[in-house]
This record gives structure tokens, C-alpha cells and sequence, in this order.
């Protein structure tokens, strides 16, 4: 049974899918009281702790205390809910960067009682307006420059009638700051429910037409009681660092959750290129850090040409699994723990890990407490150790999208089915082989081979396409585009740029193929259907 709800407008709730399709949850030590918002408790609470002088927030140059963050936050909960008519259960979309103004928005819109969307600065309007559609967004919360897509999705959403600036630098120069700096510096804020959805994560699946993943108050709550605490060890003395953008849960959870649930202090980047992380943590002498293979391979070149990296007591990657090489290396250099793992966006974070005092390269860990997890067949029989299968799993985070049928997908038997092939070996340790769908995992980025497709063949001179990932060294897989272009159309170098260059106009920059290859005709079946595999062994 769901415990009771401080939601007036019950949209979440009346989404969530039919409770025959829910994972078994596993909440065993998990327990929280029936009322709890996770705004309260990552602000207000730290100050009645002692904490409000200690730093929390440090970008775009300034650091912002733990008091200051509850003061801004409550000033902002007041504009939304007495300015901009928020209530209980409205779903806010926020877009912006990684910055100190965005995890303001975020806790702000939470403590009003909000259902928030954290959504990417490069998505554009067409991805927005899927977004805004499928959680019936009606107020937007934007970084100011980063108006134009948003302001573009909002001219046609049947939904979207409000879209309010706020100052992402440290300037508080736009019309969401000044409301709330006439505002006083207390509230009260919503008596949410610890399972009220506080959080939409959306992820677009390997279709392009994205899931809404729902998360709950105390979900936000058990991955840093769970995962931060017992393999992190996070104290007050922590400073993170980190690329991932905090519109995905792997972000908002190593950026802003886990060092804001236990007082530590948290270093924002909106431009979190290696150079960047690397001056951040030399210059906040940061100790746990959060991002992919990719950008742990230029730190390790960086180290070799004086960068000074010892501050970090652990690093974390995910996103995409960590080869052995840059395992080995990075603990050879350092002599401190790279932590490989993995997480979902439907779980939340990461629930299989290294740890601390258990790592191994070319692994991924074994469970975080509270979660199990086992290798299956097409039947959900476990396979024997060593056999590859389907990664299933289960604990006190799990699957519950938003009014989609792909639940019973990703939901059998009570059990997560993320997606990955394991193996699993003898000493219980889980090892990662590969994706079981086409989402091609580049950086850190889940990228939807469907929706670059889309794109690329909305640009005359394709007459056909299929896009696959293939492997590639320093960023675990790319998208690779094999095109099949109209009569007359040169098969050169300058195609090639005019190709990426729209895909980089239509969506997500991000998702461009960096290798574009020309072919005469797909292969396909005898139905018509193009077979990807062998795309992906001819490359």
C-alpha cells in the first residue's frame, strides 16, 4: 500500500502503472517517516544539524553555504508557489547546465511539492516537446540562455503556458531571482509523502520515444543511505566533482544528493571537459569524483604532464563499463580505488559495484546492500556461473514508468530487466558483456540508434540509413551511420560534415555519428527488415 500523499493535483499518482507490474521492492532497512521532502532534508535539515556555515555549492565561481542554500531555496519555493501558482503535484520542467542555480531550482520546486523534470541543455525543441507531452509539464524554469528551444516547444504545447528565466551565473539577474529576492527567507514547505514522485527521470529507450521513469521522496533518499554511504563512505569533509549532467539521475545523484545528504560539499561545472575537472579538483583539492572511462583516460595523460590529481580518495565510473586497462593504470598511478559500477535510470543510480576493499578490473562488483541481482535465461531460469544471460535485479529502487506499456518489458516476475547481458562468476563478482538492445552507449550518453536514424533522414540527400554502435577506444562505443544517399550525391568528406552537422541541428548534438559510411543498399530480410547485425560485424 502507498503511503499518503500531499499531492492536490494527483497526475503522478494516477500514472503510475498497475501494481501487478511494479517490482518486488525490497525495503528492509530503508525505513522513513510517512511524511518527508527531500528538499527539507537536503537543506534545512543539514543547518538544524549544525552545518549551515559549512560549504555546499561551489559555481561559477562562488561558494554558497549550507544556509545560504536553505535561504535561496525557501525564497524560491515561495515565488513558485505565490508568484507562479504552483501546486502539490504539478510537474516543473527545469533546463540549465550544471550549476548552483539549477540544484537551487530543483530542491525549490521540491520543497513547493513539485513533481520536477531535469532535462539537458542540448536538447532541442522537438525532444523537449515529446518531454513536456508525456508528463504534462505547465511551467518550465530555464536558464536564460537557454531560452530559444524552450521558448520554441512552448508556442505549440497544448500544456507548457509558462516559461520563467533564472540566472544560471552567480548574478541572479533575471525574473525568477528578483521575485524571490523580495521574498523572506522562510517556508513551509509541502508535506509530501515519502511515496509521492518528486522526481520524472526521462530516458529515451532504444525507440527515441522516451520513458518516464518515477521516483519517489525516500527512493531519493535510500541511494545515498544505500550506495553513498556504505561504498562511498561520505563525510563532511568530501568535496565531489563530476561530468555527468545532473538531468541524469547519475548525476543529480554523485552532484547534488550524495554530498548534500552528509554535509560534504559539492563542485558544479558547466563545462566538465577533463582540463576542467582537473582545475576544479586541483584547485578544491576534490576527493570523490564521478564520470566515464573516457574522461579518466585524459586525467591519467594529464597526470603524466604534472596534473596534480592526489586530493581524489575514490573515483567512480559508470555510464559505460571501465576497461581493464584504465583500471589497472589509474590504481598503479594513484594507488587509490577506481570504483566501476552500474546503475539505471529506472533504478535510480547504481546498484552493482566495486568497492572500496573489492575491486577487480574488467568487473563490475556485486550488489549494493539491499539489492539482489542473478543472470537469467529467456524464461527467467538462472543460468549456471560463467554462463552469459540477462541482468536481472531487484531492491528498494526500481522500475515505474510513467503510463507506458514497456513496464511489463522492463518488469517480470517482480524483477528489473536492465537491458545488459552478465556473466557472473564463480566468486559472485557480475561482469559486464554488452547491451541486449541497440541503445548505443558513447561517453556515458545512451543514444537511440531509431532516433539519429530519424534524423538523418530528414535531410534530402538521404534515401536510407541505419545507424549501429560500434566499438571505439576512448569512448567505448560511437555512432556509426550507414548511409544510403539519393542519385547524384557525392560520397566525400563534405557530405559527410553536411550530414552531422544536421543531425547536430535536429537533436541532441551529442548523438551525431562520427563515422558516417556510404553503402550501396542495407541489408535486410526477406520482409524488408534491416539487419543491424551485420552492419555491426562489418564493422
Amino acid at each position: 500500500m502507498l503511503g499518503p500523499s500531499g499531492h492536490t493535483d494527483s497526475f503522478a499518482r494516477d500514472n503510475l502503472p498497475p501494481r501487478e507490474e511494479w517490482p518486488d521492492f525490497l525495503l528492509d532497512g530503508f525505513d522513513y517517516p510517512e511524511h518527508v521532502n527531500i528538499g527539507v532534508e537536503l537543506t534545512d535539515r543539514l543547518v538544524e544539524r549544525g552545518f549551515g556555515d559549512r560549504t555546499a555549492l561551489i559555481g561559477n565561481g562562488r561558494r554558497r553555504t549550507y544556509k545560504e542554500l536553505a535561504d535561496w531555496t525557501n525564497r524560491l519555493a515561495r515565488a513558485l508557489v505565490e508568484d507562479y501558482g504552483v501546486k502539490p503535484g504539478n510537474r516543473i520542467l527545469i533546463r540549465s547546465a550544471n550549476n548552483p542555480a539549477m540544484v537551487a531550482c530543483w530542491l525549490a520546486a521540491t520543497k513547493a511539492g513539485a513533481v520536477v523534470v531535469n532535462t539537458m541543455p542540448m536538447l532541442r525543441a522537438g525532444e523537449l516537446t515529446k518531454i513536456v507531452d508525456k508528463a504534462q509539464v505547465s511551467l518550465a524554469l530555464c536558464d536564460t540562455r537557454l531560452m530559444d528551444e524552450l521558448v520554441t516547444c512552448a508556442k505549440t504545447s497544448a500544456t507548457l503556458t509558462q516559461v520563467v528565466g533564472f540566472d544560471g551565473t552567480a548574478n541572479f539577474d533575471a525574473e525568477l531571482d528578483r521575485v524571490a529576492l523580495n521574498k523572506p527567507v522562510q517556508f513551509e514547505a509541502v508535506k509530501t509523502g515519502r511515496d509521492d514522485v518528486a522526481l520524472l527521470g526521462f530516458t529515451s529507450g532504444t525507440t527515441g520515444v522516451p520513458k518516464a521513469t518515477m521516483h519517489f521522496h525516500r527512493d531519493i533518499l535510500i541511494i545515498a543511505d544505500g550506495y553513498a554511504r556504505e561504498v562511498l563512505q561520505v563525510t563532511p569533509e568530501d568535496v565531489f566533482v563530476g561530468s555527468p549532467p545532473l538531468a541524469f539521475t547519475f548525476g543529480l545523484g554523485g552532484l547534488a544528493v550524495f554530498p548534500l545528504r552528509f554535509g560534504a560539499a559539492a563542485t558544479l561545472l558547466e563545462n566538465a571537459s577533463p582540463p576542467n575537472m582537473i582545475d576544479i579538483i586541483e584547485t578544491y583539492r576534490a576527493t570523490v569524483s564521478f564520470t566515464a572511462p573516457t574522461a579518466y583516460r585524459a586525467m591519467l595523460k594529464a597526470m603524466d604532464e604534472g596534473a596534480d590529481l592526489s586530493s581524489l580518495r575514490v573515483a567512480v565510473s559508470a555510464g559505460e563499463t571501465l576497461p581493464a586497462p584504465v583500471f589497472e593504470e589509474w590504481t598503479q598511478k594513484t594507488g587509490k580505488p577506481i570504483l566501476d559500477g552500474i546503475g539505471a535510470t529506472e533504478m535510480l543510480h547504481i546498484f552493482i559495484t566495486n568497492r572500496l576493499d573489492d575491486m577487480a578490473p574488467a568487473t563490475t562488483g556485486r550488489p549494493v546492500t539491499g539489492y539482489e541481482a542473478r543472470v537469467v535465461d529467456a524464461d527467467m531460469n538462472e543460468v549456471p556461473r560463467g554462463s552469459v544471460g540477462r541482468l536481472a535485479v531487484r531492491g528498494p529502487t526500481g522500475c515505474r514508468y510513467l503510463a507506458d506499456p514497456r513496464q511489463r518489458d522492463y518488469v517480470r516476475d517482480g524483477w528489473n530487466l536492465t537491458g545488459d547481458t552478465f556473466v557472473q562468476d564463480e566468486a559472485g563478482r557480475f561482469h559486464f558483456a554488452a547491451r541486449s538492445d541497440d541503445m548505443i552507449l558513447s561517453s556515458g550518453y545512451n543514444i537511440a540508434g531509431p532516433e539519429v536514424e530519424a534524423a538523418l533522414l530528414s535531410h534530402a540527400e538521404v534515401l536510407e540509413c541505419a545507424v549501429v554502435g560500434v566499438p571505439d577506444e576512448e569512448r567505448g562505443q560511437i555512432v556509426e551511420a550507414h548511409v544510403v544517399l539519393v542519385d547524384g550525391v557525392a560520397r566525400d568528406a563534405a557530405t559527410v560534415k553536411r550530414l552531422q552537422d544536421h543531425v547536430k541541428a535536429t537533436i541532441a548534438p551529442y548523438k551525431y555519428p562520427r563515422s558516417v559510411r556510404f553503402i550501396d543498399a542495407l541489408p535486410k530480410t526477406q520482409t524488408g527488415k534491416v539487419q543491424r547485425f551485420r552492419l555491426r560485424e562489418d564493422a
